[in-house]
């Protein structure tokens, strides 16, 4: 299982294509990073991704065949890795690419399978099943039906910031505390 570091915990975000992951995460970041978090993502994505624009030296230098390409700018910079073949992407490898020293708590996106703690985010109404059923390391769902029935503990899908407690929390201690209502 990948297990939380000495400098760093891990926590991912389960749940099938329009549940709510991404809303719930941009929310989560926020109120995290509000608790003095400094916050690392990683998000899955089957699709290719760009992020620079035809025309801009970096685009134009990656095109022309760098493996990996480093825009550093005053306020941010941008790291691109070209794969050498397309595959899907691997959650080590990825977290390899993070400056993990620098960072509380990496939230991860998608990797669904991948061995490490996990809040599942599910919608009843959307006729997909529970992952929380088959996966061990879900510890809590969030869900906007608080009368499903689930082996862990139910989080409120609506309430963002009781569900970014229950993380500090866990952060904090290494046990998931929902409060009871």
């Amino acid at each position: 299982m990948f297990a939380s570091s000495g400098s760093y915990s891990l926590l991912g975000f389960a749940g099938f294509s329009g549940s709510g992951k991404t809303t719930l995460l941009r929310q989560l970041v926020s109120l995290l990073t509000q608790h003095q978090l400094r916050i690392g993502i990683i998000k899955h994505t089957h699709h290719d991704v760009e992020q620079d624009l035809p025309g801009k030296d970096s685009f134009e230098l990656r095109h022309a065949g760098a493996s990996q390409c480093l825009l550093a700018g005053p306020y941010r910079s941008i790291l691109t890795y070209e794969n050498a073949k397309q595959q899907e992407p691997n959650l080590k490898e990825s977290l390899s690419r993070l400056n993990l020293d620098q960072l509380d708590l990496v939230l991860v996106e998608g990797f669904r399978e991948a061995p490490m703690h996990k809040i599942e985010v599910h919608r009843p109404n959307y006729h997909k099943p529970l992952l929380c059923l088959h996966d061990p390391h879900i510890l809590a769902v969030a869900t906007d039906e608080p009368s499903l029935t689930a082996p862990v503990p139910l989080l409120d899908l609506n309430d963002a910031s009781a569900i970014a407690d229950v993380i500090v929390h866990w952060w904090q201690t290494g046990r998931l505390q929902v409060p009871t209502k």
